[in-house]
């Protein structure tokens, strides 16, 4: 059996989830920061649509990977190889948020400082469970994978074409 393409395909989802989740949650609900607030000051209109713009962007690549993501699915579901495995799917989903924290976490708060969990905070102990979740995430994404490997294996139900 070979769960390869539900990994793969859960990560990309949980990548897209987390920065999803990330730009809703920290950019337009709590407004803590944005893509670029550590390098524009949002005290002026012209900082906070530029700010805007690269939220925008930011957040095309989050729907971009999460399509992907869906497809990757999709394909896993037709390939009768490809047990369903609800704990190797979670796994991947755990993973792929897990990576999407650590990543960016490291780079946009740490190496390029371009925004900070909390900006006002600056490098502060936010940025640093931010990453931390990362860590979490990643372990619990193995372990939901690992423990998948005992799912009872079963076929797929061929989805009908579209």
């Amino acid at each position: 059996m070979n769960k390869k393409p539900l990994i793969a395909a859960g990560t990309l989802l949980g990548i897209g989830l987390g920065g999803f989740f990330d730009g809703i949650f920290f950019h337009q609900i709590l407004q803590v920061h944005s893509m670029l607030s550590a390098k524009l000051p949002q005290d002026q209109l012209i900082n906070v649509k530029i700010s805007m713009v690269w939220d925008g962007l930011f957040h095309a690549l989050t729907w971009l990977t999460t399509a992907v993501g869906i497809r990757l699915l999709w394909q896993a579901g037709k390939m009768k190889d490809c047990p369903w495995s609800g704990r190797t799917l979670w796994g991947g989903l755990f993973l792929g948020w897990g990576i999407f924290n650590a990543v960016e976490g490291i780079i946009d708060h740490h190496i390029l400082s371009i925004h900070h969990v909390v900006e006002r905070l600056g490098v502060s102990v936010y940025d640093y469970l931010f990453l931390t979740s990362g860590v979490v995430f990643v372990l619990i994404g193995l372990f939901l994978i690992k423990s998948g490997k005992k799912d009872t294996p079963h076929t797929n139900p061929a989805p009908a074409s579209i």
